[in-house]
């Protein structure tokens, strides 16, 4: 078929979702991730190599998942002890991937090829097969290719790209149906076939019985020059049961060999998702320094100031302002928020609060709403319920402090005795005096202060004052003796 009638076979779906397990096929993916990669020059598998702080093989399994794939294998090699681990980390419970390891490598093919007792577990279904290094592989042109894959009858789909400059790549040949005759690699290219444009993507949809059945060594030739076997071969022994289906965007193909491809991968994954946010409300009036993660969400009226990083799983609200200089991870912060000049990790800030400048909000904390923390304050798996303020140079950590409480300057919850960490707990509307140490575990009482320079290591209970300092005692002309005698000295 053509690449016109590509989009017309699609069109003709029209019962499709855009998510493949709405489809009735069994589905599954091989994810190629043992590369080593030597010339990013870093202790990491290539396919771990990060674009806006996320691994490259991340962002491909999610295209997977996007798509409506949820079964999918990774195969491993070098260092795959630090792939295992990512995985075993961000991907739980149902979303888990099986994995398998490809020892030698010995080109995609071989690689496929360790894979071959997940796909005997899925016979009778259809595979998609794409590079751990590929990151704009997008849900998209994965579910489309599926439709398309599915619709033509074909035993195998290339997803392909139109560049506007080819080279190095393997470039797709046509007949004259349209349908795909063959891949020829760049370096074995005619001149006439170095003018082809389309190219192929190194992802491929396979039947998955048409795969096994010349997925071996008998029928995969090893290269005489890279002693390598190679997928595309498994694309030319179904010959005429092979088709490819043009990808809407040439990124598709990118990937990054050395650390300079890299950072342009980075570069233009910026650009994208700050242009997306700015389409939709966002306010960046100046992108300097700005840095925002492919899992961030952003609401319309919110103000994103230069030097603001945004990375893991972020969700903020609307109408907040959040910078200049401010890191946000794992967090979700709600409507009306002001993060100014600080940090915040894996915490949810509720709204009309604010915070900063230069402080941080550490690990399993609940902020707000309507909570003041000014500067050089740290909170830390803690609670501050509503109208709490906290205005500077305080630490609070593993407390539970309750509404309309006050800390004053210099205040600490000393929560570690060099063993073992123990919580305070601070009851509404209480009045924390300034440099107050609440050495944990103790409990203040609602509506009770602490007299300032106090060290509180017994209760106080509800509406009383507790004072834990020695009287003061002034000794007439002492200063003036240690001079005495210190000049004799």
């Amino acid at each position: 078929m053509s690449i016109d009638s590509s989009t017309e076979i699609l069109e003709s779906q029209s019962g499709f979702s855009d998510k493949i397990y709405a489809s009735s096929g069994n589905v599954c993916a091989i994810v190629l991730a043992a590369g080593e990669g030597k010339r990013m020059k870093a202790k990491k598998p290539k396919a771990m190599m990060e674009v806006l702080f996320k691994p490259m093989l991340g962002w491909v399994i999610d295209s997977v998942r996007a798509a409506g794939v949820n079964d999918v294998c990774v195969v491993t090699g070098h260092l795959e002890e630090m792939v295992k681990e990512y995985l075993a980390k961000t991907y739980t419970g149902d979303a888990a991937c099986s994995t398998v390891t490809q020892t030698e490598r010995k080109g995609t093919g071989h690689a496929v090829m360790m894979a071959r007792e997940f796909l005997e577990a899925h016979r009778g279904g259809s595979v998609l097969i794409l590079n751990g290094d590929a990151p704009f592989m997008d849900s998209s042109n994965i579910s489309n290719s599926y439709f398309y894959h599915m619709a033509s009858n074909s035993c195998v789909t290339v997803i392909s790209a139109m560049l506007d400059d080819p080279t190095g790549y393997g470039r797709i040949l046509r007949n004259a149906d349209g349908r795909l005759l063959s891949i020829v690699e760049h370096k074995e290219a005619t001149m006439a076939q170095l003018a082809v444009k389309e190219v192929n993507s190194g992802a491929y949809w396979f039947e998955v019985d048409a795969l096994l059945s010349v997925l071996d060594t008998d029928h995969i030739q090893c290269s005489s020059i890279t002693g390598e076997y190679y997928l595309p071969d498994a694309v030319k022994l179904l010959g005429d049961a092979a088709d490819a289906f043009t990808a809407d965007s040439a990124s598709v193909v990118m990937g990054a060999n050395d650390p300079v491809q890299l950072n342009e991968l980075n570069q233009i994954a910026r650009s994208r998702i700050l242009d997306g946010m700015i389409a939709d409300g966002v306010s960046i009036t100046c992108s300097d320094g700005v840095i925002i993660g492919p899992d961030v969400t952003v609401a319309g009226g919110t103000v994103i100031l230069p030097g603001t990083i945004l990375r893991g799983k972020v969700d903020i609200g609307e109408d907040c302002v959040i910078g200049p200089n401010s890191l946000i991870e794992n967090s979700v912060i709600h409507n009306n928020v002001i993060v100014n000049a600080s940090q915040i990790k894996q915490s949810e800030v509720f709204d009309d609060t604010d915070i900063g400048p230069f402080s941080q909000i550490r690990p399993n904390c609940k902020v707000g709403p309507k909570v003041h923390i000014g500067d050089f304050v740290e909170v830390k798996n803690s609670v501050l319920d509503e109208g709490t303020k906290v205005a500077h140079l305080t630490y609070v950590g593993d407390s539970d402090i309750g509404k309309r409480v006050n800390f004053g300057c210099g205040c600490v919850t000393v929560n570690y005795d060099g063993k073992n960490k123990a919580r305070c707990k601070v009851g509404d509307d209480s009045f924390i005096g300034c440099n107050t140490n609440l050495v944990a575990p103790v409990s203040i009482g609602e509506g009770a202060y602490t007299a300032a320079g106090s060290t509180i290591t017994d209760d106080i209970p509800s509406d009383a004052l507790g004072i834990a300092r020695a009287r003061q005692v002034v000794k007439d002309g002492w200063a003036a003796a240690k001079r005495d005698r210190d000049s004799k000295k």
